[in-house]
């Protein structure tokens, strides 16, 4: 199901998407920046089809914040828009990509912000006539932070997935289209049982789609849609906006305080971090030892037992995740 695009370019958002989707992507970061990009356009006033220089470059100074790598991705995807709509019959600009810089250090959130934000979601109070996700933001929130899961991975989760008995989660819809199965704590047991609780208690008839997270109109949650509540979120929170200051910002910070609270207790990091790894999802540990520097770097003296050339065992070439 794609996100209900509205603009100039919607009917062929849904094409695109779909041919990519027949080819075997997911597209789910895809579809999410597709509208981002269509609402872009209607606030524009863009009635005429064919992606201009003027429209690119438009596009391009709205992520002037946004990290190298996922302004490129972004460039990227409006190219590949634009061809798709020159094989239509549809003239359109290819604009040069920009760089691709591995510049992104991600943000990790401390303790009292972590206590603003699961506060904010909690009370947080929803005019009449908005979309009403807030119901499952307290215990969506708590979960990416508890099981460090990425928020696709999150919000495709099925009521079948979310076993509250065994304190387990099977995710099935992973980055790398592998499956996992990943136990969580008693306390994050609690805070399901309670959304789940709520949720059944909502009409049979309203509850449309197979997933454990939805809205109170018993619809699925995009990730469009998370996102944008999440930043409403940051302002009740006081928490101000920033690059990446994002919820995948909820699975670095789960990566760093769990390597953070290892150290502390003594356990040696590097025989953790095949686990750790597994966990998250990661395709090698490689990728998760980018968080042993962030530790090293945000806890001077935490590791102060290890040798310091093991921190750099694996060379730093590939960089964080940013969505």
């Amino acid at each position: 199901m794609h996100s209900h695009f509205t603009g100039i370019y919607a009917p062929y958002l849904d094409q695109y998407l779909d041919y990519k989707r027949r080819l075997g992507f997911k597209q789910q970061t895809e579809e999410s920046i597709l509208a981002i990009f269509d609402r872009f356009t209607v606030s524009r006033g863009e009635t005429r089809l064919g992606i201009t220089p003027e429209l690119s470059q438009a596009w391009m100074k709205t992520g002037t914040n946004l990290s190298s790598s996922y302004n490129f991705h972004r460039a990227l995807l409006i190219n590949k828009l634009a061809s798709f709509l020159n094989e239509q019959g549809i003239h359109s600009y290819l604009m040069r990509l920009p760089v691709c810089k591995m510049d992104f250090t991600p943000h990790i959130y401390s303790q009292d912000e972590l206590e603003h934000l699961f506060e904010a979601a909690d009370h947080f109070r929803i005019k009449k006539g908005l979309r009403q996700i807030m119901f499952a933001m307290p215990a969506l929130l708590r979960l990416l932070y508890c099981t460090g899961l990425r928020g696709g991975e999150a919000l495709a989760l099925s009521v079948g997935d979310v076993n509250l008995d065994d304190q387990t989660i099977l995710v099935r819809d992973s980055k790398n289209g592998q499956q996992r199965v990943i136990p969580f704590s008693d306390s994050l047991a609690t805070v399901l049982r309670q959304y789940a609780f709520y949720r059944n208690e909502l009409p049979a008839c309203l509850v449309k789609k197979d997933r454990f997270f939805i809205s109170l109109a018993g619809k699925r949650i995009s990730r469009d849609c998370f996102g944008r509540w999440f930043s409403r979120l940051l302002l009740a929170a006081g928490i101000p906006k920033g690059r990446g200051i994002t919820p995948h910002a909820l699975r670095h910070s789960f990566s760093v305080h769990s390597l953070a609270m290892m150290a502390e207790r003594g356990a040696d990091i590097y025989c953790c971090l095949p686990v750790l790894s597994t966990y998250l999802g990661h395709k090698s540990v490689e990728s998760t030892n980018h968080y042993v520097r962030l530790v090293s770097a945000m806890y001077p003296g935490l590791l102060k037992d290890i040798d310091r050339i093991c921190i750099n065992v694996f060379p730093n070439t590939s960089g964080y995740e940013t969505y």
